[in-house]
């Protein structure tokens, strides 16, 4: 069994110097380091230490929260090298998944974890069915309104073609199409966008 260890440094404390001593005399060998906020998805020290480890394989932790951004993070990441027959130790805690103990703690923040997805869920949609009983949709906010639409329209009138009314105003060519249809539909497009000599749409 081998002991690997892991250190990250958070927002407070830019030092490692207390995480490595601190796993050093645990009797990590190797200890992954990550100098990058718990914030960043991207942590390349940790995805090293998670490639490295193997069947029966310890990872240690100063603290938990050195390992996950969240406690949704924190409980994949355990799951996930629990699968491979690694376990996780956190020194701080004295959390150790190699032991009977340990495994009922994770099994309590799985529960929390999956209670906390599930409060989330009902919490959106009982915002979405509140917003829809106000007459309120959903989703993004359309790009164009009524006063952007006039300013294309007076653009089109100028000679310009679609793909260029739409860069004037910092929209998308497919999202004033859409909201330029119903014009199209009765005048036909060509009186609504004339390119010039030469001109592609």
């Amino acid at each position: 069994m081998a002991m690997i260890g892991y250190a990250r440094v958070s927002t407070q404390d830019q030092n490692l110097s207390l995480q490595l001593d601190a796993l050093q005399a645990a009797g990590c060998k190797p200890i992954y380091e990550d100098r990058a906020s718990g914030a960043k998805a991207n942590r390349p020290g940790l995805a090293a230490a998670i490639a490295y480890v193997r069947d029966e394989d310890v990872l240690v932790v100063w603290k938990l929260d050195r390992l996950g951004r969240s406690l949704t993070h924190l409980i994949d990441t355990v799951t996930a090298l629990e699968a491979r027959g690694v376990g996780l130790r956190s020194l701080t805690e004295a959390i150790d998944t190699t032991t009977p103990g340990g495994r009922l703690i994770f099994h309590v923040f799985g529960a929390l974890g999956q209670f906390e997805r599930d409060l989330i869920r009902e919490r959106t949609r009982a915002g979405i069915a509140a917003a829809a009983s106000r007459g309120r949709k959903g989703g993004r906010k359309p790009s164009m309104n009524d006063e952007k639409l006039r300013r294309a329209r007076a653009l089109l009138e100028l000679g310009l073609t679609v793909r260029e009314a739409a860069t004037r105003l910092k929209v998308g060519k497919t999202g004033l199409y859409a909201a330029l249809a119903p014009a199209v539909a009765k005048c036909g497009e060509a009186n609504i966008s004339t390119p010039g000599p030469g001109r592609p749409h």
